[in-house]
């Protein structure tokens, strides 16, 4: 396995109460699944990947280098967070997929951008806060890959969704990693969406005692990627309601 992330002797507390004690693990590249109980600190280690939050003590290494040797927001191109529920910007899908790359004085294409997330470019001209909640979730995940990152970080991307959007969603997330070579880091509470998504799971429940997660890892079989049924595939409008 390729190291994309490496994180050594990490600490990390919420609220003052730790959730991550003498953390060691290794993040490869393609996808991997970070699961366990709420409180276990899934979210928490995501945000440590792209500095969003820092250990209390520890080391975490992105591509070798530490995290907090990197520019900020060069580190947040590159590994690009798409939070739990949507937060689209004010205005149309465009202005939302073109935000990112303004901010590092580029030009985002937003019709490429928009397909890769399962949108037809048709969408551009909407306005943001008329989608459906599975539809805002396509445009963040739009607005990340307009940036081109290297790796996704994604803390329960379709929790808010249907059962035929949260599908839709996962088929365009298996594209990404399986057809376009994008990694992924994906926080979920369901087992199930992490053996479809994943190849690697990193359990971080609680160790005996109720202590904070140390180094507890489960490898899964290699998922097995098929195409999705036309009403799942990209640039098809409904499979994004």
């Amino acid at each position: 396995m390729t190291g994309l992330f490496a994180l050594e002797g990490v600490c990390a507390s919420r609220g003052g109460r730790a959730v991550l004690s003498d953390l060691d693990l290794e993040i490869g590249k393609g996808a991997t699944a970070l699961i366990g109980p709420s409180g276990a600190g899934k979210s928490t280690l995501l945000r440590l990947l792209n500095r969003l939050a820092d250990p209390d003590r520890g080391t975490v290494r992105f591509a070798g280098a530490d995290v907090r040797d990197l520019e900020p927001l060069e580190l947040r191109r590159r590994a690009c967070l798409v939070p739990q529920l949507p937060a689209l910007l004010p205005g149309s899908v465009a202005h939302n997929v073109r935000f990112g790359p303004s901010l590092c004085g580029e030009e985002a294409d937003v019709a490429r951008s928009l397909r890769l997330a399962g949108l037809d470019p048709s969408y551009a001209d909407r306005e943001g806060e008329r989608l459906s909640v599975g539809e805002q979730q396509r445009v963040m995940l739009a607005r990340a890959l307009a940036l081109e990152p290297e790796v996704l970080l994604l803390d329960e991307p379709t929790s808010a969704l249907d059962a035929r959007a949260r599908a839709g969603v996962e088929a365009t997330l298996m594209r990404l990693v399986h057809e376009h070579g994008v990694s992924a880091v994906v926080v979920t509470h369901d087992p199930a969406q992490a053996r479809r998504l994943a190849r690697r799971s990193i359990d971080l429940a609680p160790s005996r005692g109720g202590e904070p997660p140390r180094s507890q890892r489960r490898e899964s079989p290699a998922s097995q990627w098929r195409e999705p049924p036309p009403s799942q595939r990209r640039g098809t409008p409904p499979s994004a309601s």
